[in-house]
C-alpha cells in the first residue's frame, strides 16, 4: 500500500540536494509529515495546494516506512498517515509531475 506527498518545486529540490527533508513548513510546525492514502491526495490537493504549478506527487511504500508511520485521526475524523520522521529521498517509491489541467491537478489513473 502506497502513501502519498504532495511537494513544491523547492521542497522537492531540498529533498534532493539533501537526500531528505522535513517537508513543508506546515510540517515543520505539527512536527510530522503529512501524507495522503489514496482516497484522499486528490481532496488534499483541492484544499491545500488550489491554482499551484510545479507540484510533484511521491509516492511510499507504507509499509518500509516502520513505527515512524503513524495513522491519526484527521480531516472528517478520517484517518491519515503521518510520518514522524524524515522524508528521505530513499523512501520514494515512484513520483509523478502532478499537472494543472483546466484548474484541477490531474493525478495518476489508479492510485493504490
Amino acid at each position: 500500500m502506497f502513501v502519498y506527498k504532495i511537494l513544491r518545486a523547492s521542497e522537492l529540490a531540498t529533498l534532493k540536494a539533501d537526500g531528505e527533508t522535513v517537508g513543508a513548513p506546515v510540517d515543520v510546525e505539527d512536527g510530522y509529515v503529512h501524507l495522503s492514502a489514496a482516497d484522499q491526495v486528490a481532496e488534499t490537493a483541492r484544499r491545500y495546494f488550489s491554482g499551484e504549478t510545479g507540484l510533484t506527487l511521491l509516492a511510499l511504500e507504507a509499509n518500509t516506512l516502520g513505527d515512524a508511520l503513524k495513522w491519526e485521526v484527521s480531516r472528517g475524523g478520517a484517518l491519515f498517515p503521518h510520518l514522524y520522521a524524515k522524508l528521505r529521498l530513499t523512501d520514494i517509491a515512484w513520483s509523478r509531475d502532478l499537472p494543472l489541467v483546466d484548474g484541477a491537478h490531474k493525478f495518476p489513473e489508479s492510485l493504490e
